[in-house]
């Protein structure tokens, strides 16, 4: 997607140029088969804890959003791609060492150039997003959005840090669950049925 097509298809809200620019999800997945893949929520309370070292250990680090790292003890350094419904300032790519963006939110308006120009430009498919809605009665987390992705990979291990589904409220800002409008109790219970069915996937907390 050039420059020209990317802001006709932003501006014109047409999902099916961005669907069209991405790689399938297949070849964003393949690479994963073997790894051991660590995901980090935005937590406030995985700042008072040690994963860090833990975190770092894995093959691949996947962070979401605004990626907050508030310590290296706590969350780790390292960062290999970030899942984003928000916008990410140049500055931020840059400072996390330029990681991979997946544009997960269906609000095409805040895709940015940034993240549309990348090589291997990936957005979360639509069907995927539909379904997770329908199953909590509003749209997902951005984190849901992930662990239902990497659970259709052939990873060997998926580790969950600092998912407390708004326990401890967010890094990421001052918002109470009431002002973000997701189903923390159903995304809960997704996880919890997720680690049951699925033993690569692990909950740390």
């Amino acid at each position: 997607m050039n420059r020209l097509g990317y802001l006709i298809a932003k501006y014109g809200r047409n999902d099916a140029a961005f669907q069209a620019a991405s790689i399938p999800e297949a070849e964003l997945l393949t690479p994963l088969a073997g790894k051991r893949v660590a995901l980090v929520g935005n937590a406030r309370a995985l700042a008072e804890g040690a994963f860090g070292a833990e975190i770092d250990t894995a093959d691949l680090v996947i962070r979401i959003n605004a990626a907050p790292i508030p310590s290296a003890r706590s969350h780790g350094t390292r960062t290999d791609w970030v899942g984003l419904a928000v916008r990410m300032p140049a500055a931020r790519h840059r400072l996390l060492g330029q990681p991979r963006l997946l544009w997960m939110s269906p609000k095409l308006h805040r895709i940015s150039w940034l993240v549309a120009s990348q090589p291997g430009f990936f957005r979360y498919p639509r069907p995927r997003y539909n379904v997770l809605r329908t199953k909590l009665g509003v749209g997902p987390t951005t984190g849901i959005m992930l662990i239902d992705l990497l659970a259709d990979s052939a990873l060997t291990e998926l580790r969950l840090y600092g998912f407390d589904f708004f326990a401890s409220l967010s890094l990421s800002g001052p918002r109470t669950a009431a002002d973000v409008g997701h189903n923390f109790a159903g995304e809960a219970d997704f996880v919890a049925e997720l680690t049951k069915r699925d033993p690569r996937i692990l909950h740390r907390r």
